[in-house]
C-alpha cells in the first residue's frame, strides 16, 4: 500500500504546515522561524508520514463524530443498539472514524487546504455503526506566525443526528530549548469530570489547584490525563499556552466557544502535551441518557455547526542569555 498523500503548506516568510490529507487530513507538522532558528511546533512519530503509526498518536488528529470514549463501545439510540469496535486496548471504542481514513481534498493554494469527509461517500463500510449519516469539514491556513484551523460538522442525513466533534494536537516540548520540564503550560480550566477507568462517571469536582494551572506550571510538575470542564473565555476564545523560557518562545492555542470541554494528556514519552478541546464530554452520549448535560448535539437534518482554533507563535521577553 502506498504512503497517504501529504500536502505542504509554504508562507513567503519560511513559515511551513504538512498535512497528511490520506490519513485523517492531520495537521503534523507546523514549522516557524523564530529567531533565526526553524522551530517544529507539533510532535509526530517519525514514521508517521508512512501512515503506519497510530492515527491518534501525532500531529493534530481530528475525531468526529464522538471524541474520546465510549464505554465497551455499546450505546442505545432512538430504541436500537449499537456496537462500535473496541479500539482502545481498554475494551472501549474511541475518537469516532475520522481520524484514521483517508479525505478528499477540495482545495488547496500554497498556503491553504480543504478536506472533507463525508461518512457514506467515503467509508460506506460503518454505516449502520452510528445512528445517522455525517460530514465533516476542514481548512487550515498557515500565515506567518499562526496557523487557522475551521470545522464545520454537518448532518446530510433524514435522521437526526447525535455527535461530538475534538482536536488532539500534539504540542512540542521544549519549544527550540533544551529542558522541556522547564517549559511553563498555561490551562484555562475551573473544573474537571470525575474518570474512572479512564471513563467519565457524570461528576463534575471542582480544581483545587486551578489558579496554579491558569498562571502557569512547568510541565516537569504535570502528569495528565484528565477531562477539565468550566473553561475560562476571553470573548468568543479561550487560550492555553506553553512558555519555553529557555528559548524565548510561546506557543498559544485559542479555540472558539463552541468548544466547551477540555482534555489534558501528558505522553508517557514526555516530548509533548495534549491540550485537546472538545465540544462535549468524552462519552457524552452515555451521559446525556442519564440526563447529564454533557454537551451532546443532536444535529436535525440539514443543520450544521463550525467551530474553530488558531495557534500562534511569538516570541517572549524572558530568553535567557
Amino acid at each position: 500500500m502506498s504512503a497517504p498523500e501529504v500536502i505542504t503548506l509554504r508562507h513567503s516568510d519560511g513559515a511551513e504546515a504538512r498535512i497528511l490529507a490520506g490519513f485523517g487530513f492531520n495537521c503534523f507538522s507546523w514549522v516557524v522561524p523564530v529567531g533565526g532558528r526553524r522551530i517544529e511546533t507539533l510532535w509526530q512519530h517519525p514514521e508517521f508520514a508512512g501512515g503506519k503509526q497510530r492515527p491518534s498518536g501525532s500531529g493534530i488528529p481530528l475525531l468526529f463524530p464522538f471524541p474520546g470514549r465510549i464505554e465497551a463501545g455499546r450505546f442505545e439510540w432512538d430504541g436500537r443498539e449499537y456496537s462500535l469496535p473496541a479500539n482502545d486496548n481498554r475494551g472501549n471504542a474511541i475518537h469516532g472514524f475520522v481520524h484514521e481514513r483517508p479525505w478528499r481534498v477540495l482545495e488547496r493554494t500554497d498556503t491553504s487546504a480543504v478536506g472533507e469527509f463525508h461518512a457514506d461517500r467515503d467509508a460506506p463500510e460503518i454505516r449502520g455503526l452510528w445512528p445517522a449519516d455525517f460530514r465533516i469539514r476542514a481548512r487550515i491556513e498557515l500565515a506567518a506566525t499562526t496557523l487557522r484551523l475551521d470545522f464545520t460538522c454537518d448532518n446530510p442525513d433524514s435522521r437526526p443526528l447525535p455527535c461530538g466533534f475534538g482536536t488532539h494536537p500534539y504540542y512540542r516540548v521544549p519549544l527550540g530549548g533544551a529542558h522541556a520540564d522547564a517549559c511553563v503550560v498555561r490551562l484555562p480550566v475551573r473544573s474537571r469530570w470525575e474518570l474512572i477507568e479512564l471513563l467519565p462517571t457524570g461528576r463534575r469536582l471542582t480544581l483545587e489547584n486551578g489558579d496554579a494551572l491558569r498562571a502557569g506550571e512547568p510541565f516537569g510538575q504535570l502528569r495528565f490525563d484528565d477531562a477539565f470542564t468550566d473553561l475560562e473565555f476571553s470573548g468568543d476564545w479561550m487560550a492555553a499556552s506553553i512558555a519555553d523560557p529557555e528559548s524565548g518562545t510561546q506557543l498559544t492555542a485559542r479555540a472558539s466557544s463552541g468548544f466547551r470541554e477540555c482534555v489534558v494528556y501528558t505522553p508517557p514519552h514526555r516530548e509533548a502535551i495534549c491540550i485537546e478541546p472538545l465540544t462535549c464530554v468524552p462519552g457524552a452520549i452515555l451521559l446525556q441518557a442519564r440526563g447529564i448535560d454533557a454537551g451532546l448535539r443532536v444535529l436535525a437534518p440539514g443543520e450544521s455547526f463550525s467551530v474553530s482554533m488558531e495557534l500562534a507563535i511569538e516570541t517572549t521577553r524572558d530568553v535567557k542569555a
